[in-house]
């Protein structure tokens, strides 16, 4: 990671926010689009769901403005039991514990200036036929003033596996990522398998993607669009899943372990997940944060 304690980045970090927000829009309309489509279960003739938008904010100590962003949730659909995609661009002064975390992590400058800006899109979705899997997307740029990174992924998370979703899920991945360098996708698929595993279960909570954390390698312009590369390798990595199974019968049983399989879910993004560790130290809106946690689970 280098050091452009001299750099500002204003124009850039305007560029990622932009970004973020415009990704958000795209991946909004591709969704309320599966809604409009058949699906099979107890809620196949009922109308399409749609987002419900809300505005956030984040909570500074003194009560100055420190950011928020947008909150979009769509509930009880025909596809989506429970969806969330959010956009934020938060900034102020981390408090100590965050400042003591990033510093552990090799993070410049976190002795001497704590302000730092952070954007980013963050997306869950649980879907209400188990044949559908689960997903989890997000990217993201943080700044302070003696360093700046992007970072995200995506990570598939199906209660009923099937060997080709996954097969295409991490293919697209990879044709997104190979125009960067060869390495990288074997490298980030590697972080993804360590980073969404969960210890107390000594198991992955779903079948891996990609995962990359403090991006930087000096060339802001390169490290940008490889994030942004990462957002659009979404879609057609995830929709056709979603198109194939939705359309699939099934049973009380198949529901039972789709809720006991949310429960691992909820583990890790509880116990493990640091962006939402970030998210709650830094005073974002809770719900906003835990937005992520599926609307039903269950535990043996």
């Amino acid at each position: 990671m280098t050091d452009p304690s001299d750099m500002t980045l204003e124009p850039e970090r305007a560029r990622a926010a932009a970004w973020f927000r415009s990704l958000r829009d795209q991946i909004v309309a591709a969704f309320e689009a599966l809604e409009d489509s058949h699906a099979t279960g107890p809620l196949s003739d009922a109308a399409p769901a749609r987002f419900d938008v809300t505005e956030t904010r984040r909570h500074s100590d003194d009560g100055s403005d420190a950011g928020g962003g947008i909150m979009s949730v769509m509930r009880g659909g025909r596809v989506f039991e429970k969806v969330g995609v959010n956009v934020s661009t938060v900034f102020g002064t981390l408090a100590e514990r965050a400042q003591r975390a990033m510093a552990a992590r090799g993070v410049p400058g976190m002795d001497r200036d704590p302000r730092f800006w952070a954007s980013g899109i963050s997306l869950v979705a649980h879907m209400q036929n188990p044949q559908c899997p689960a997903v989890h997307m997000n990217t993201r740029m943080f700044w302070t003033p003696g360093a700046w990174w992007f970072g995200g992924g995506s990570d598939l998370n199906p209660c009923i596996e099937y060997a080709d979703d996954t097969a295409h899920f991490h293919a697209t991945q990879k044709a997104h990522l190979d125009p960067h360098g060869a390495d990288l996708y074997p490298a980030f698929k590697a972080w993804a398998d360590e980073y969404f595993y969960i210890p107390h279960r000594k198991r992955a909570r779903g079948v891996g993607g990609i995962f990359m954390d403090d991006r930087n390698t000096g060339d802001w312009e390169a490290d940008f669009a490889l994030t942004q590369d990462i957002g659009r390798a979404f879609l057609p990595a995830y929709v056709p899943l979603v198109e194939r199974r939705r359309v699939q019968d099934w049973t009380d049983a198949d529901r039972d372990t789709q809720l006991v399989h949310r429960g691992l879910y909820a583990e890790y993004n509880l116990v493990y997940d640091r962006g939402t560790k970030f998210g709650l130290e830094t005073g974002h809106d809770a719900n906003a944060v835990l937005m992520s946690l599926p609307p039903l689970a269950k535990w043996i």
